[in-house]
């Protein structure tokens, strides 16, 4: 993350702005406070963002940007060293989770029950609101180390 941060500046001190592809000022913030094993919530407009947990809210309409969209985009900057998805995206969603496989390589997956997902995000640093409208399209991403 120091790489990435030093990379923005110049040695002259100049005006600079962000190489990565992250440019929401709250996404690129909230990953750059992470530590390890924190996480992070991107779901569906459906999902219930519990009072204390920051809630990034993209969603602009039915299906813009998708989840997969925000999906790929957060994890070209966020270390990634376990995912989380509801247990019922298996059979309501199947091409969701092939497509999320797709992205996040070998990456772990644990399948959790979808209400523990939704109480677990009373401990995540922030849910990304899309605008996707297919079920269960929602995952935590737990935050790794570069080193």
């Amino acid at each position: 993350m120091l790489r990435l941060i030093l990379q923005t500046i110049t040695e002259k001190g100049e005006n600079f702005m962000k190489k990565t592809r992250v440019i929401n000022s709250n996404i690129s913030r909230v990953i750059a406070q992470m530590g390890h094993f924190d996480t992070l919530g991107v779901g569906d407009a459906g999902m219930p963002v519990p009072a204390n947990t920051e809630k990034i809210d993209l969603a602009v309409e039915a299906g813009l940007p998708s989840f997969m969209q925000v999906l790929e985009n957060v994890l070209s900057e966020l270390e990634v060293q376990k995912i989380y998805l509801a247990e019922e995206i298996k059979v309501q969603n199947p091409e969701q989770l092939a497509a999320v496989k797709k992205v996040i390589g070998d990456t772990p997956i644990e399948f959790i029950p979808h209400e523990e997902m939704k109480k677990d995000l009373n401990s995540t640093k922030a849910f990304i609101r899309t605008g996707e409208e297919t079920p269960y399209s929602n995952i935590l991403l737990e935050s790794g180390v570069v080193f």
